[in-house]
């Protein structure tokens, strides 16, 4: 069945400015990842000040997309619609483009699209891209979770296991300078690798991507997502 927006979501994405979708899917990440939303935590995801989140974050309360309780932040249900709405809009645009531009700029470059995609020019992509279940990064459209349910953190995966790279979490293609690193050493989804080596002393891994050694840091490695050979038999 073709993954269609619905009316609701057409009407909030109208009321929304290019800011505010901007929040709703970093706050949209975390919350389907039930991780906290923290002030903090967007303000370094977005690259401005915690007074700025603060300010932003009491704007969406007033007028409707989130709560915020003493228990945490909240998408509330026009919210969580919104979001997915942008959030699919993203991925369609970053799959659009995957074979005009590197892969380590989809994301920075739609963010720049999304915005502007009209409801007939989303049909259309959805349509010619075949109702896509992941974006080019391996993270799944809204409502196709399950897809990779079963992929694991790289620094979840044991020495000397062979694995297939799935997922660069969405949270690691705000920066475009690692984006940029994992492309430049292969690790892209759909490479073999092997860990080599682990020293949880330095929080570092060795990763063997086509025949070259790289060094990740476990800060980086947490959102490289990875498929074992013996998952995949």
């Amino acid at each position: 069945m073709t993954n269609v927006t619905t009316m609701r979501e057409r009407v909030d994405l109208e009321k929304a400015s290019a800011t505010i979708e901007n929040y709703l899917l970093l706050i949209y990440i975390l919350q389907r990842d039930a991780e906290p939303v923290v002030g903090a935590r967007l303000a370094e995801l977005l690259g401005v000040s915690p007074p700025t989140v603060t300010n932003t974050l009491k704007r969406m309360t007033r007028d409707g997309w989130i709560t915020m309780e003493k228990d945490g932040t909240q998408l509330t249900e026009t919210g969580w619609q919104a979001a997915r709405a942008v959030m699919r809009r993203h991925m369609l645009v970053e799959l659009w483009m995957s074979q005009l531009i590197p892969w380590s700029k989809l994301h920075e470059e739609a963010h720049n699209l999304e915005h502007a995609l009209s409801d007939i020019m989303e049909s259309a992509l959805i349509k010619e891209l075949n109702n896509p279940q992941i974006c080019p990064h391996g993270n799944p459209m809204p409502g196709s979770e399950a897809v990779v349910s079963h992929f694991i953190p790289l620094t979840q995966a044991p020495v000397g296991q062979a694995v297939t790279v799935r997922r660069i979490h969405e949270l690691a293609e705000e920066n475009t300078a690692l984006l940029a690193f994992f492309e430049a050493h292969a690790i892209l989804p759909g490479a073999p690798a092997v860990i080599t080596e682990t020293l949880p002393f330095n929080q570092t891994l060795t990763l063997e991507v086509q025949g070259k050694s790289v060094v990740l840091g476990y800060s980086a490695a947490q959102y490289v997502y990875v498929e074992t050979d013996q998952a995949q038999d």
